[in-house]
């Protein structure tokens, strides 16, 4: 059985892969997250996806009886070709949550998985439409703290989720992982879904 390790320190990720009964075990994977000059924001998520499983990978020490996997993901909110990271601050959150209000915007994740033999790829993109926000309801999200970690200044799977007006694409990988997609990489790696299921 393959090993599978998850270089991300995100929650919302280890929950995903939980959902679908992939046992892993987490690892930190230090990367330089900087866009390279004219690197489209496509680009520019399934780089650092790549990079990180395979900073990832270097990381662990030699494994002598089970095979191992790593996988690294990343996820960019982008509006009009812009990438919005997570917020510097109030007053950048603040922005971005004005821009983002009223307006169509696309949440573009890659995920990649490496062993010492490859490193496979994929990139979703989904678009998600934002209801008017008001200053006030903007304030108020802000000081609810969600915002503060996330990138676009949101999340979906949380307070954020009443901005949301429409969804076309993949709900999971909006939160961080795309799990049809997931789900098939892991099985090019031996790594099968549904092996540790919730009890009833």
């Amino acid at each position: 059985m393959t090993l599978l390790y998850l270089a991300s320190g995100s929650p919302r990720r280890r929950e995903l892969l939980t959902q679908i009964g992939v046992p892993f075990t987490s690892l930190s994977a230090e990367i330089d997250e900087t866009p390279l000059p004219a690197e489209t924001a496509a680009a520019y998520v399934e780089r650092l996806a790549r990079e990180k499983a395979c900073a990832g990978l270097a990381s662990l020490p030699p494994h002598s009886n089970s095979p191992v996997a790593v996988l690294g993901a990343d996820t960019a909110v982008v509006l009009e070709g812009r990438i919005l990271g997570k917020p510097q601050n109030r007053e950048d959150a603040l922005a971005m949550l004005a821009a983002l209000s009223g307006h169509e915007h696309q949440v573009m994740t890659a995920v990649a998985v490496a062993n010492h033999q490859r490193c496979l790829s994929v990139n979703v993109t989904s678009r998600v439409l934002f209801r008017p926000i008001s200053a006030e309801e903007a304030e108020a999200y802000w000081a609810s703290g969600e915002p503060a970690d996330k990138a676009g200044s949101y999340a979906i799977q949380g307070l954020g989720a009443v901005f949301v007006q429409r969804l076309e694409g993949s709900y999971s990988a909006v939160v961080g992982l795309p799990l049809n997609e997931t789900a098939e990489l892991l099985g090019q790696f031996a790594i099968p879904c549904w092996q540790r299921l919730p009890a009833c």
